[in-house]
């Protein structure tokens, strides 16, 4: 098939829907930067922008053989990527609330097997992150975390001064907390900006 230089829509739907390939690849060039924007400016990433942007244009492939119940194809497009890029963001949400929660050792409440299994990879992954810490922020999470000791506790018992402890104790959880969101079953880019916005 050949394409003219001009964008008819309707026709390059009907061609999409015939499974044409090429056709599809030119409404995707036609609406890729626009969806791309809107997520970015939601997500402020540009890593999860851009699954967003490949996610709703396979979503569009996908359904294709549907497309000719739809009034506004510009519409449906946007509101996919929305729907798409807040299910994202709940989720990022999510999984931020139970890294929190399990850091400062509160019970986390499972509102579906989804939440156990995030939890579950948070456990497992946070062993590792604790295991890769340098030996002294080891030390001093294993005595305040694990042990519950108090600061004085931990300073005496290491030798160090109070403040020392509490600096240790922040660098060791801004490494957990990095490498654990880093490792998260999760958009990756999104996860890290927070991260980097949180104070031990």
């Amino acid at each position: 098939m050949v394409f003219d230089n001009s964008y008819n829509e309707q026709e390059l739907i009907q061609h999409i829907i015939g499974g044409n390939e090429r056709a599809f690849a030119k409404l995707f060039d036609h609406y890729r930067d626009k969806i791309y924007s809107a997520a970015l400016k939601l997500t402020h990433s540009t890593v999860i922008a851009e699954e967003i942007t490949e996610d709703v244009f396979l979503t569009i492939w996908l359904r294709r053989n549907s497309l000719n119940e739809i009034k506004s194809f510009s519409a449906y497009l946007f509101t996919i990527a929305t729907n798409k890029t807040y299910k994202i963001l709940k989720q990022i949400a999510k999984n931020y609330k139970i890294v929190l929660l399990a850091e400062n050792n509160e019970p986390i409440t499972m509102e579906n097997s989804e939440d156990y299994l995030i939890t579950k990879e948070y456990g497992s992954l946070l062993q590792k992150a604790i295991q890769r810490l340098p030996k002294q922020q080891k030390q001093v999470y294993q005595l305040m975390k694990e042990e519950q000791l108090k600061r004085q506790e931990v300073a005496e018992i290491l030798h160090i001064q109070p403040e020392t402890v509490k600096f240790h104790l922040a660098q060791a959880m801004k490494n957990i907390r990095t490498y654990c969101m880093m490792h998260l079953s999760s958009s990756v880019g999104f996860l890290l900006f927070l991260s980097s916005l949180l104070i031990p």
